[in-house]
């Protein structure tokens, strides 16, 4: 199938985007949810052995289809590797019928005028020619936002939108994703904010150019509903940020086309010591909660 199909799939599709996307500062605590604690491995190559291990059993898993799952956002060393034969982005799309995205931003500067913008990305355009080579739809790259500082926020989607322009220019699609984090006193004031800056970038961008956002679940709900009907937009996707499964889905069913893409949400309950039997059951509870929560506005 084309790109063509796949960006029907994301512009259309009923389903949600399943975040396989755990780098390597948040892969510990993935892990030790799923049940293997930091002594069972003694390197990085081990770790990330056990986490493409935990991210197969994902992918294999009978609910994980097209059907429900529209598409997921991979780890570089996801994309480099193999599911059941197969490169990974090629497994999810020809088998699963799940559009492949790419994690690309190397983690966060430190926190200054309230945001943590995302540290240089020096090899992105040779990383973007590997993605395309492999299958990639699109990409997903996060900055945090921690305060309603106007000056910051703006800072931090230009520097989101600039990327992506970077990005469009290699053919594949951008979600951008300025997280506001769910814990702070001024959320509702940041995300106030944030709705202006990026419907000024939006408003800014060719006709024939499309993105994808990714945004935390607002204190207002239907908030980004601008931004699900603007037409530079693909689709709004939503993580789940910290809140537990049904906190998140809760949140986002109340937000009319807003789709869900989750990661720690996704895999709660997941457990290495599960049966298979167990196992599937488990993961396809999950992703019909999480579907009908995308699907319910």
């Amino acid at each position: 199938m084309s790109k063509q199909s796949q960006a029907d799939q994301m512009r259309t599709g009923n389903g949600f985007v399943a975040a396989l996307d755990q780098s390597g500062g948040s892969t510990p605590k993935a892990l030790a949810l799923y049940g293997i604690d930091a002594d069972a491995y003694d390197t990085d190559a081990a770790m990330f052995d056990l986490m493409h291990a935990m991210r197969s059993r994902i992918a294999k898993t009978p609910a994980f289809t097209g059907d429900r799952i529209i598409g997921a956002i991979l780890f570089e060393m996801t994309m480099d590797r193999q599911i059941d034969g197969k490169p990974s982005a090629q497994f999810l799309w020809e088998e699963r019928g799940v559009v492949p995205f790419l994690k690309v931003d190397k983690g966060l500067e430190d926190e200054s005028d309230g945001v943590r913008l995302m540290k240089p990305m020096p090899d992105l355009n040779a990383l973007l020619e590997r993605a395309n080579a492999t299958g990639i739809f699109g990409t997903k790259m996060r900055s945090v936002i921690d305060a309603a500082s106007q000056s910051g926020i703006a800072a931090n989607v230009a520097q989101q939108f600039e990327i992506g322009q970077t990005i469009l220019s290699n053919k594949l699609v951008p979600i951008i994703e300025p997280e506001v984090t769910i814990s702070i006193a001024d959320k509702a004031e940041a995300e106030d904010m944030l709705l202006i800056e990026l419907k000024r970038h939006l408003d800014a961008l060719p006709s024939d150019q499309n993105i994808m956002l990714k945004l935390t679940l607002p204190e207002t709900a239907n908030l980004y509903k601008p931004l699900v009907d603007h037409d530079r937009v693909m689709r709004v996707v939503a993580l789940s940020g910290g809140y537990s499964r049904d906190e998140a889905n809760t949140r986002l069913s109340q937000n009319a086309g807003v789709i869900a893409s989750f990661s720690r949400a996704l895999t709660e309950g997941l457990s290495e010591q599960q049966s298979d039997a167990e196992f599937d059951a488990a993961i396809s509870a999950s992703i019909e909660s999480i579907y009908k929560a995308s699907v319910a506005g």
